[in-house]
């Protein structure tokens, strides 16, 4: 990641920087939050869309021309619920297909070379 690009903001850059490395320069502290926060974000974005999904199954959704009459609701079952299921199928026959007889259609060939731990790759040079 390139933390270094926060400390472009005026005046308060370079402690936004600071904050983040947990220091003067990237350190341990620096790849503990980064991992924390790349480990608990999913679960925080599965749990936010799962209190979105209860918000509107409770109060339903409105029309699209925004009248808060009560006959004009939809409701979310079996509406919403179907689209959305149709749609998820539709991604997941997509991503089985890809998976299943296509696995290395989205990989590199770099991937396939055994790892030296002595040997820098050639495609990462310094900045």
């Amino acid at each position: 990641m390139i933390t270094n690009l926060f400390t472009a903001i005026p005046y308060i850059g370079n402690s936004i920087a600071y904050t983040l490395w947990g220091g003067f320069s990237v350190s341990n502290n620096t790849l503990n939050r980064f991992y924390t926060l790349h480990f608990v974000l999913p679960f925080v974005i599965c749990i936010l869309v799962v209190i979105h999904l209860i918000l509107l199954h409770a109060e339903g959704s409105t029309t699209i021309f925004g009248v808060q009459d009560s006959n004009d609701f939809i409701n979310f079952y079996p509406y919403f619920f179907l689209k959305d299921l149709f749609s998820y199928l539709v991604f997941l026959l997509f991503y089985f297909f890809i998976v299943f007889f296509y696995p290395n259609l989205l990989s590199h060939p770099d991937n396939y070379i055994k790892a030296n731990p002595l040997v820098t790759p050639v495609h990462i040079v310094p900045e």
